[in-house]
């Protein structure tokens, strides 16, 4: 687990809109900024991404309050910033590019939301050979209704998403034991 980079999904300001519903895992940000603490007092690789919405009403859209990174997880000079503008990380960025020519090829992934920004980036970093870890507690979604119109809890929604990721695409863990292998 050592020399990996940590990728922050989406950590905006646009995800506090009450627009979105319920959401699971209030600690999130917490662990978000124990993860960030951890990595820049190692200087490690830092890199946010952070989603460019095309819809008019988004609160991720440019120009909103909303798609400026949460003041906990906000960028330091030096560390890199992605701008997408679809669920992954790798489409229209520079991401992979940037991870080949700085020879990284372990990733932790955190952020918002578990089941569309995160869980896509990590399926994607997984089959592109990148050895992925997941910070399960350091990451969130919202509740959202089935087809049938039936609403599923957010917490059911991150669990299945992290089961259905776990040992396919990456390694799910949380920020403690994540934290205390980069010791």
């Amino acid at each position: 687990m050592k020399h990996a980079a940590l990728v922050l999904i989406d950590v905006q300001q646009g995800f506090d809109d009450p627009k979105w519903g319920q959401r699971n895992n209030p600690a999130a940000e917490q662990y978000i900024a124990a993860l960030l603490q951890h990595w820049r007092e190692r200087e490690q690789t830092v890199i946010h991404v952070r989603h460019q919405s095309q819809e008019p009403d988004s609160p991720l859209r440019a120009g909103q309050a909303g798609y400026e990174f949460k003041s906990l997880a906000h960028p330091l000079a030096g560390e890199a910033i992605f701008t997408k503008k679809v669920n992954s990380a790798f489409i229209g960025t520079e991401l992979e590019a940037y991870l080949h020519v700085k020879n990284i090829k372990r990733l932790v992934i955190a952020g918002l939301t578990t089941d569309h920004c995160v869980s896509t980036s990590t399926r994607m970093a997984g089959n592109l050979g990148f050895e992925v870890t997941l910070a399960a507690d350091a990451c969130a979604t919202f509740d959202r209704a089935d087809v049938d119109g039936v609403l599923i809890p957010a917490e059911e929604i991150h669990r299945i998403h992290l089961a259905s990721l776990h040992n396919e695409f990456c390694t799910v863990k949380n920020t403690a034991d994540i934290i205390a292998l980069q010791a």
